[in-house]
This record gives C-alpha cells, structure tokens and sequence, in this order.
C-alpha cells in the first residue's frame, strides 16, 4: 500500500460536481492498493497515520499528531499510485490491486480510523473525482507498506 500525505487547512473530493468529502485542517491521503497488500497494511496504516507527527506545536516544530490539533482525514483511492514509469512512455498498472481487493482494503482504512476516533471523509472509490486542496506548508510525505 502506498500513501500520500498532505498536511492541509482544507481539502474537498467532488464526484459529477457534487462534493462528496470535506474536511478541515488534517490530511488528505491519496491511497493506492497493491497486488499482495491485504488487511495487516490498511491496520499498520491507520495505526501510522493516527499517531504521525506531522502538525506543529507552538515553536513550530512537527511535534503533534491529529489528535492533538483535532485534525480531520479526507481519504481517497488512487490506483495510480500503483503505477511504474520504468518503461515505454505510459505508466504500467500490473502492481495495483484489483478494485474487488483494493475497495475493502480502503474501507478498512477508513474504519479503523473512525475506530481510533478521527474524523474521516471519503471520496467515491472507482469514480473519477476532483480533489481541491490547500496544502499547509507545504507538507506532504509519501509512506509505503509494502505487502509481506
């Protein structure tokens, strides 16, 4: 599983012009399922994501998690992510998951997000979905749990 994370003030997701996810100060996480992930990575993710340190604390150093600011998650599938450029001039797609392995995998991230007691929005998996955000830094990391 790969994830992109982007420390925002604010991110919306909006499928056919309606807005489907919004959130205030948290993260965006754009996620994208490999082939072998499976529930062990959407756990170990949530788990990462919830006590990540990203936010600043009152010397401006990335000392808190979002927890401690209240800070929102507004996740989103992206197979893309799963892509390899190593060859030719278009992306290969053979690493991602299939969408029957990948929508579960999300929506267990999603859980156990909620169960650890963040607020969570979403986009609409499978859709083609536009993403606004203003990212807060700018920050963003990339973490990747690969399949074991």
């Amino acid at each position: 599983m790969r994830l992109v994370l982007q420390r925002v003030a604010s991110a919306a997701v909006t499928v056919d012009g309606e807005t489907v996810g919004r959130i205030g100060r948290g993260l965006l996480v754009l996620a994208g399922c490999e082939r072998g992930d499976g529930p062990a990575q959407a756990v170990s993710a949530a788990q990462r994501l919830s006590l990540l340190r990203v936010f600043e604390d009152g010397e401006g150093k990335m000392n808190l998690d979002a927890g401690a600011v209240e800070g929102e998650f507004l996740v989103v599938s992206q197979f893309t992510l799963a892509a390899s450029l190593d060859k030719g001039r278009r992306p290969s797609f053979d690493r991602a998951a299939a969408p029957a392995i990948a929508a579960p995998l999300v929506d267990l991230l999603v859980a156990e997000l909620r169960e650890r007691g963040h607020r969570v929005e979403t986009g609409r998996f499978g859709a083609r979905m536009e993403v606004a955000l203003v990212n807060d830094g700018p920050v963003t990391f990339v973490l990747d749990l690969p399949p074991e």
